[in-house]
């Protein structure tokens, strides 16, 4: 497949469906049972899966709006990185 055509497919592929991959590379990892070639090919498929998950997290991250309640006892819609809802405090 070349570049483009598997850049383009990844940009289309459903956090859903790159995560079961992603799972199914797992099991076949662990059992040990793979050459080591296969094995090596199955590991960087795995890691270009998780950049995938990652970059789709980091994606939705940045839509998520929560209602948070403010300081005066209000509640609002708000960015969930600019607030901690319901009055938590942020880790990290």
């Amino acid at each position: 497949m070349t570049e483009v055509k598997q850049e383009n497919t990844e940009q289309k592929m459903k956090f859903e469906e790159a995560l079961a991959k992603l799972e199914q590379i797992v099991q076949q990892l662990e059992t040990g049972a793979l050459p080591l070639e296969e094995s090596l090919a199955q590991f960087e498929e795995g890691m270009r899966l998780s950049k995938i998950c990652g970059d789709k997290l980091a994606e939705v991250e940045g839509k998520i709006e929560v209602l948070v309640k403010r300081p005066d006892g209000n509640l609002a819609w708000g960015d969930y990185q600019q607030q901690p809802p319901m009055g938590l405090p942020r880790n990290g």
